[in-house]
């Protein structure tokens, strides 16, 4: 299991098609439930996933071929070859918002509530998808010796590519749990926590900003904007900090705000700002580990913040509990 067998599950169908293909289709299954039960018109999430999967797999290949030019200058042919790899979750995200965001306008739908019907789908069409990753042998992380205690499978792979026939860091399966983990977050919180609509996207946003950051830190192919700035570690920081500015605000609307709650909250945008310049060059000043680890305590310190400013809700006021089928 440490290494796949092979990239194909037979003839020519490869396993990375075949788990996004699966993972989509899960993810269109429970958003059509969902805007079932949301009374939205018959049919329609079946209709918005017909021009949001080839959007959003169209933009997940152009951010990554953006930030990659140099691997396709030679070949631009090699663009066209996704099934090889090489799709950016980032990108996927901005294009497949674009995507909802004119269907609504053209279907007279509300956006926020048509993006939270859809987000737990993704985040569970995410988890199932980095495991192509696996057999594709890519986005693995850092090297190991043989007797480190991680050098075993899943939390290790062990790559035979390009003759390193080492064991790395199993990052893809660090995401794909994590993926999974916001998933079930997001179900929960739909039916015991959410009280606007809006709410689970930004949510989904902030907690696989928080993952990823520190996941990011481990791999040793994130696509780069020079020679140290980890694109995707930036955008990380920059979600995370304008979702909790944003939610300080509301909170702010509808409490007073006392003096160690704005301390709490001037400490975190010091340390996100802090965060963000060691993402530029932080890899030069700190050693990879610590850095790791002070990457982690950041994101856990967040979605504290966020959950602190954020509070608890009663059943009459979760936006989404009351329209049970």
């Amino acid at each position: 299991m440490a290494t796949p067998s092979s990239r194909l599950l037979f003839g020519t169908l490869p396993w990375y098609g075949l788990l996004i293909v699966l993972g989509a289709g899960l993810a269109i299954f429970l958003a059509n439930r969902e805007a079932n039960r949301l009374q939205f018109p018959p049919e329609v999430m079946i209709d918005l996933s017909l021009w949001l999967l080839p959007c959003g797999i169209l933009g997940a290949r152009l951010y990554y071929v953006l930030f990659s030019w140099d691997t396709f200058a030679d070949h631009p042919l090699s663009i066209l070859y996704i099934w090889q790899g090489g799709l950016a979750i980032y990108g996927g995200i901005i294009f497949g918002f674009l995507t909802i965001w004119l269907f609504c306008k053209r279907k007279k739908l509300s956006l926020p509530r048509t993006l939270d019907v859809l987000i737990p789908g993704v985040a569970l069409a995410q988890a199932i998808g980095r495991w192509g990753n696996y057999f594709n042998q890519e986005a693995f992380g850092l090297l190991l010796s043989g007797d480190s205690p991680f050098a075993s499978f899943p939390l290790a792979v062990f790559i035979t590519n390009d003759g390193l026939n080492k064991w790395h860091l199993a990052t893809f399966f660090y995401e794909s749990v994590w993926d999974f983990s916001v998933f079930l977050f997001l179900c929960w919180g739909r039916k015991h926590l959410f009280r606007k609509e809006g709410d689970p996207f930004f949510f989904y946003l902030f907690l696989y900003a928080a993952g990823r950051l520190v996941i990011e830190n481990l791999r040793t192919d994130s696509l780069m904007a020079g020679s140290n700035l980890r694109v995707s570690q930036w955008l990380s920081v920059l979600l995370i900090s304008g979702i909790l500015i944003y939610y300080f605000q509301r909170y702010r609307k509808r409490k007073s705000i006392e003096k160690h709650q704005w301390f709490l909250f001037c400490v975190t945008m010091f340390f996100d700002i802090l965060v963000l310049g060691f993402c530029a060059g932080g890899e030069s000043l700190i050693s990879i580990q610590p850095f790791t680890i002070l990457l982690a305590g950041f994101s856990l310190w967040n979605i504290f913040i966020l959950l602190f400013f954020y509070g608890r809700s009663s059943f009459s006021e979760v936006i989404y509990a009351n329209h049970e089928a």
